[in-house]
C-alpha cells in the first residue's frame, strides 16, 4: 500500500512538473517561445538552446529561410497559398525610443516623462492615457507631461503620440511647407473634420485636400502592417484533392542535452538532466496540442477552407474531443494564428458565437463588410439599413446595437464619418 502511493505521488509530481512548463510554453506565441524557454535553459548548466530557422533543422517544404533572423524570407510557399512572411527590423518603440534625446529631451526629467509617455503609445501610434495618471506616477504636474508629450510632433514617424486622428494630422501639419494661407485653412479644416464638406467653397479647399490626404491614418500605419505579417503556427493547404495540417516546425526552438563526460549519478545532475527532458516533452506536447486543434478546426470548419463561412463553434466543443479543460484550450489559442489559402487569422476566429443554429457571429462580420466595401460612397449605410439587409438575407432578428458593436470590433467608421472620409480619398 504504501509502495502504491509513493509510485502514486511520484507519478503527480512528474505530471506537476511537465504542467509547470507546459502551460507558459503552450500560451507563448511562437515567435516568443524562445524568451520564454530561456530561463529554464539559464537554469540548467546540460542544456543548450538552438534555433530550428537559424539551421537546416525545418521541415516545411518548398521553404528556404536566410541565416539571419532580422532578414526578410524568401517567397515561396504551400502551393502558391502561404503568403511569405517577413520581420521588420525596428519596431515602433525602437523607432521612437532612438529620438529621446538632446536637444528636444535635454535632461534626464524630460527623458523619463518621454519614455514613460511611450510606454502607453499603441501600435497604431496613439496615445492612450492622461497626463494626470502618468503625472501621479512620476509625482510631476500634468502640465509638464503635456508639454513634452507636444514635443513627440517633431518625432518619426510624424503623428506619433498625438491622441486622436485630427490631432496626429496636426503634428504631421508642422512638417508641411506650404504658404500660410493654405497652412491655416488646412489646420481649420482638421480641427472641424466633422464638417470638412462646408469648405469646399473656400478659395485653396483643394488645396489644403491635398495636403490631407498625405497624411498616415494612423500614425504607425507602415509598422502596423508590417506586424500584420505574423507567424502563423498552423499552415492548412490544399495538396492532392486533401486537405492536411502542419505545424510551423521551422520556429521551433531545439532544445538539446548535452552531458557528454558528465558522471550522472549525482543528485544535481539527475535532477537538471530530468528538468531538462521534461522541458523536451513539454514542448512536444505543445506540438501536439495545437496539431490537434488544427485537425479539429478542419474537421469543424471544412467548408471554411473551400470558400463558405464560418460555423458556430465553442471552445468547450474541442476540449471534450481532447480531454482538456476550456481555459487550457483558450491558452492554446491565444496569440496564435492559422495560415491558409484565404489568408493568415487568428484560431480564436474560428471559435465563433451562434447567432441561430446555421449562422455565426463571423458570418455576419464578414458579410457587413462586403456591405460597405460596396456601400454608395456618397450616401454610406447607416447601422439601421445594415441591420435589415442583414435580417432580411440571414432570416435572423439581432437589435441595432450589435451591428454598432460588430462595426466598432472591425475597426469601422460610422456612416457620416466614413463619408467624410470618402471625401478625402476621392
Amino acid at each position: 500500500m504504501k509502495l502504491r502511493l509513493e509510485r502514486s505521488q511520484t507519478s503527480k509530481h512528474k505530471l506537476s512538473n511537465t504542467m509547470r512548463n507546459w502551460l507558459p510554453i503552450l500560451q507563448s506565441n511562437i515567435e516568443s517561445l524562445k524568451e520564454v524557454l530561456e530561463p529554464y535553459v539559464e537554469e540548467n548548466p546540460f542544456v543548450e538552446l538552438k534555433l530550428s530557422c537559424e539551421t537546416k533543422a525545418y521541415e516545411i517544404p518548398k521553404r528556404e529561410f536566410f541565416s539571419k533572423r532580422n532578414q526578410a524570407f524568401q517567397k515561396s510557399s504551400f502551393k502558391d497559398t502561404i503568403e511569405s512572411l517577413s520581420f521588420q527590423k525596428k519596431s515602433l518603440y525602437e523607432v521612437v525610443s532612438e529620438q529621446i534625446s538632446p536637444p528636444l529631451f535635454p535632461t534626464k526629467k524630460s527623458q523619463k516623462i518621454a519614455y514613460e509617455i511611450l510606454d502607453y503609445i499603441n501600435e497604431e501610434g496613439y496615445f492612450e492615457n492622461t497626463e494626470e495618471q502618468i503625472a501621479k506616477k512620476l509625482f510631476v504636474t500634468a502640465q509638464e507631461i503635456e508639454k513634452i508629450r507636444q514635443r513627440f510632433a517633431y518625432l518619426d514617424p510624424p503623428g506619433v503620440g498625438a491622441k486622436d486622428f485630427k490631432e496626429s494630422f496636426l503634428f504631421q501639419l508642422y512638417d508641411i511647407n506650404a504658404p500660410d494661407k493654405i497652412y491655416s485653412l488646412a489646420k481649420k479644416m482638421i480641427e472641424d473634420f466633422e464638417n470638412i464638406e462646408k469648405y469646399t467653397s473656400y478659395d485653396g479647399f483643394e488645396e489644403a485636400l491635398k495636403i490631407i490626404k498625405k497624411f498616415k491614418n494612423p500614425p504607425a500605419l507602415e509598422f502596423f502592417e508590417d506586424n500584420r505579417q505574423i507567424i502563423p503556427d498552423i499552415f492548412v493547404y490544399e495538396s492532392k484533392g486533401m486537405i492536411e495540417v502542419k505545424l510551423n516546425s521551422a520556429f521551433y526552438p531545439e532544445i538539446i542535452i548535452d552531458s557528454e563526460g558528465v558522471d550522472e549519478s549525482y543528485d544535481f545532475v539527475k535532477q537538471k538532466i530530468k528538468d531538462a527532458k521534461d522541458l523536451i516533452d513539454a514542448l512536444e506536447m505543445r506540438k501536439a496540442t495545437l496539431y490537434k486543434i488544427g485537425l479539429m478546426i478542419v474537421e469543424y470548419q471544412y467548408d471554411f477552407f473551400f470558400g463558405g463561412a464560418i460555423k458556430p463553434m465553442k471552445l468547450k466543443d474541442i476540449a471534450m474531443e481532447l480531454g482538456r479543460n476550456p481555459s487550457t484550450i483558450s491558452r492554446a489559442i491565444s496569440n496564435k494564428y492559422l495560415s491558409c489559402n484565404r489568408g493568415v487569422m487568428p484560431l480564436k476566429k474560428f471559435f465563433a458565437a451562434a447567432l441561430d443554429e446555421e449562422t455565426s457571429n463571423e458570418t455576419i462580420k464578414e458579410y457587413l463588410c462586403e456591405l460597405i466595401k460596396s456601400e454608395d460612397k456618397k450616401k454610406p449605410l447607416s447601422d439601421i439599413k445594415i441591420l435589415k439587409m442583414i435580417e432580411s438575407k440571414f432570416k435572423i432578428k439581432m437589435v441595432r446595437r450589435t451591428i454598432t458593436k460588430y462595426r466598432k470590433q472591425l475597426n469601422i467608421a460610422g456612416s457620416s464619418e466614413r463619408k467624410r472620409l470618402y471625401i478625402i480619398n476621392s
